[in-house]
């Protein structure tokens, strides 16, 4: 088997684990309205890590996009627009979470009145 094989199935694997652990960070999110005003503040940390981790693919995927343009390398036209595609849908939900953990802020000061941290 070559090494290049090698490194690519192990990089493969790297990365949906690292989406998995990211889907698992940010699953409260989805289903805000199951979280009690009990344990908001963990789970506002650990959706802004998931969130962090959000962050991370969406500057590789910008550095994936631009990065072969600064060298002088010419980029695949499908590949260009399956990243471009990407990126935007990583930018949607972003937003969408960044929108969730606001009411999950809010939800925390209605419920408590006192300071989120």
């Amino acid at each position: 088997m070559k090494p290049d094989k090698v490194d690519r199935r192990i990089v493969l694997v790297f990365t949906v684990l690292l989406w998995l652990v990211t889907a698992w960070l940010l699953y409260p999110l989805i289903n805000l309205d199951q979280v009690d005003a009990s344990n908001v503040k963990q789970y506002l940390y650990r959706t802004a890590i998931g969130l962090t981790l959000l962050i991370v693919f969406f500057g590789k995927t910008l550095f994936d996009l631009i990065y072969p343009w600064v060298v002088g390398r010419k980029v695949p036209r499908l590949n260009a627009i399956f990243l471009t595609l990407y990126a935007l849908a990583l930018t949607g939900g972003i937003v969408f979470l960044m929108l969730r953990m606001f009411l999950l802020l809010v939800k925390n000061r209605q419920g408590s009145g006192g300071v989120l941290f």
